[in-house]
């Protein structure tokens, strides 16, 4: 998926000349529809829409979705979500569809599991959006958030050329919501935290003192030298207390794996855990927790101290001595932090279950959202 900072300059392209539209292809199954082919939408206009479950840039999208679905599905606009997994466990079509009702997406959605549509349309980001006119050209595309007014606009040009009455419809031109400006600073080390992976498939080189430095390409999110000398390994971390912006840090017993790293025993008072330093407004956390019935609790504090109610995510509870926990139960994004202003914490997730799984942490710099 794009990171805030570049799925906030991403612009929109408007094609220069229509492009055919690929067909859908190597469809796994729908969900809210029947299977469906761009061929049979000819004469409407087709919105698909990138997405996938766990991604926070998709999630911040839903509202503009739902709300073009309903102001212009009665119109001729046909909403499609592709919905192409990052991980594994969003391959699971009871998984996408219990998402979908979650956030209310009622258009139909394709399950793209095997990349499918996703590589015939050329498309490299979550979220994309290309919209398809009447005679099945690509008129518009955009990668990552934002744009919503001029996506609508173009919505609206593409519904007049097939004759459809939306002169009653309002459109909305409000501004894109802004990301306060410190994300983007000159300073890498300040400004917002990269998204985080966990997998080894991602965490190929432990970083070097340059990469530390100027903040390179380098693959490397795992500050800990023992992560890269095995594979599919149950190893002890000891924290060394020091935290970079744009890492991970692990303390007691862990599993690397392709997409995650695990917890790998129990650990009584939380004394096992995972640790980072950011920069953002909010944060988020892709968790499972595999053969766990009842759900896993994930110990959360900022700073050294619990969550106050003001600083705490939407997954976010509290017990009766007013320490913060988020009890994962499904694998999905968790909302772990939501602060009011775009600061600077220490944030450590302390686990007692074996088999917690940490896939990725991911950041806004919104004033409001995840």
């Amino acid at each position: 998926m794009l990171s805030l900072a570049l799925a906030l300059l991403v612009t929109f392209v408007a094609c220069a000349a229509p492009q055919p539209a690929p067909e859908l292809q190597g469809i796994d199954g729908w969900i809210n529809s029947r299977p469906l082919t761009l061929a049979e939408l000819r004469g409407k206009v087709v919105l698909l829409d990138f997405w996938t479950y766990s991604c926070v840039n998709c999630i911040r999208t839903f509202p503009y979705l739902k709300e073009w679905d309903e102001k212009y599905g009665d119109r001729g606009l046909v909403i499609i979500g592709v919905h192409t997994p990052e991980f594994e466990f969003e391959k699971v079509k009871q998984n996408v569809s219990e998402a979908a009702a979650t956030h209310g997406l009622e258009y139909p959605i394709a399950l793209d599991n095997n990349y499918s549509t996703w590589n015939a349309f050329f498309n490299d980001a979550w979220p994309a959006k290309y919209l398809i006119d009447q005679n099945g050209d690509v008129r518009y595309s955009h990668l990552g958030e934002g744009a919503y007014a001029e996506t609508e606009q173009v919505i609206r040009e593409l519904l007049a050329e097939v004759g459809a009455d939306i002169t009653r419809i309002a459109q909305n031109v409000s501004a894109d919501p802004q990301a306060d400006r410190q994300a983007f600073s000159l300073d890498p080390s300040r400004g917002i935290t990269r998204e985080l992976y966990a997998g080894y498939d991602r965490n190929q080189t432990l970083p070097s003192a340059a990469f530390v430095t100027l903040m390179g390409n380098t693959p490397a999110y795992i500050m800990a030298e023992e992560y890269y000398r095995q594979q599919d390994a149950d190893i002890f971390y000891n924290d060394p207390g020091d935290y970079l912006n744009h890492f991970i840090y692990l303390q007691g017993q862990w599993r690397n794996s392709p997409e995650s790293i695990t917890h790998a025993r129990a650990s009584p008072n939380f004394e096992d855990y995972l640790a980072i330093k950011f920069y953002a407004t909010s944060v988020n956390a892709v968790l499972s927790a595999g053969g766990i019935l009842v759900g896993a609790a994930v110990q959360i504090t900022l700073d050294g101290s619990p969550l106050t109610q003001a600083q705490a995510g939407q997954d976010v509870g509290f017990d009766e001595h007013g320490n913060s926990f988020v009890l994962v139960d499904q694998p999905r994004l968790y909302g772990l932090v939501e602060l009011d202003q775009f600061s600077s914490h220490e944030l450590r997730l302390g686990v007692e279950s074996p088999d917690l799984s940490l896939f990725a942490f991911t950041f806004g710099a919104y004033e409001d959202g995840p």
